[in-house]
């Protein structure tokens, strides 16, 4: 029996708002967001996904969601982001199905953070597309380098209060995500997605927790086929970390170079990161996908 559409799911006390669309008896693929964006960031490439007979379920995350939002850095540990993510695994899988007994994940910025966790802790993945971010471990290597200037504002989002004034104002806050390649209108969609709806503190929480999360979630190896996708435009991070990724999949890995292209994938370049998609899920055996149209 096919799964109902999921608009919501609960862990740990709190309830996340999910977007379900696509074929309710399609293979499944998890979208996750970064910062600063929540699950509709996905939309374009989703309704690419939809044409190939893929269900996307994209939540908004630990600190997004209105009922999901801790006071508690400590909430915000990288284990319990993945604890959540790996609730609505398991509450939207068909078990026994050979298509959707497991899903796909996808994760952008700090949703590719999760994915990678995420995949290396459960059975429930059938395959992992990370963006942007390599493997935890092979990010905190290329910390040795140039990523750790790269990464100045992990230091700066640790200040109290001082984010918050920043990104809340929209020319000091234009000005900034501009510099890292956002358009005016996905800086519009920031300053009502995020600060308007209440989800700045929360996705700052991310950040503000990263030195309390447990050593042994960073670990993980992945055995699940994996494709890294990064942009050579980003300005957040650099090809070190994604290079040094397939040190940490014991699997097919693949290394997808986007030449001319920002940190925003999703966004700036839906349809090839949807055919990446595509091609990996493809790849992974358990899901039958057709073309748009059929």
């Amino acid at each position: 029996m096919t799964s109902p559409r999921v608009r919501s799911f609960s862990n740990a006390g709190l309830t996340f708002d999910v977007i379900d669309e696509g074929p309710i008896d399609g293979p499944i693929a998890i979208l996750l967001h970064g910062f600063p964006q929540r699950g509709a960031s996905w939309n374009q490439v989703a309704r690419i996904l939809h044409g190939q007979g893929i269900r996307t379920l994209a939540p908004d995350q630990r600190g997004y969601s209105p009922a999901a939002r801790p006071r508690r850095r400590a909430a915000y540990r990288l284990e319990n982001l993945a604890s959540d993510i790996t609730a609505l695994i398991e509450q939207v899988r068909e078990p026994g199905h050979p298509e959707r007994d497991k899903v796909h994940v996808v994760g952008h910025d700090w949703g590719a953070v999760v994915a990678w966790v995420v995949a290396g802790r459960t059975d429930l993945v059938a395959s992992l597309t990370a963006v942007s971010v390599g493997h935890p471990r092979a990010f905190l290597k290329s910390m040795l380098g140039r990523q750790a200037l790269m990464s100045w504002y992990i230091g700066a989002f640790q200040v109290p209060g001082l984010p918050e004034r920043v990104l809340s104002d929209p020319g000091r806050a234009g000005q900034a995500l501009r510099g890292m390649g956002m358009t005016p209108e996905m800086v519009a969609t920031f300053h009502g997605d995020i600060v308007e709806y209440g989800a700045l503190r929360g996705g700052l929480g991310w950040y503000r927790a990263l030195p309390l999360s447990h050593p042994r979630v960073l670990k993980g190896r992945v055995e699940v086929p994996t494709t890294m996708v990064w942009s050579d435009r980003d300005a957040a991070l650099g090809r070190r970390a994604p290079e040094l990724s397939e040190r940490y999949v014991d699997a097919p890995f693949e290394l997808q170079v986007l030449e001319g292209v920002s940190h925003w994938v999703p966004d700036e370049v839906p349809d090839v990161l949807a055919e990446i998609v595509c091609e990996r899920i493809g790849s992974a055996g358990n899901g039958r996908m057709r073309r748009a149209g059929h």
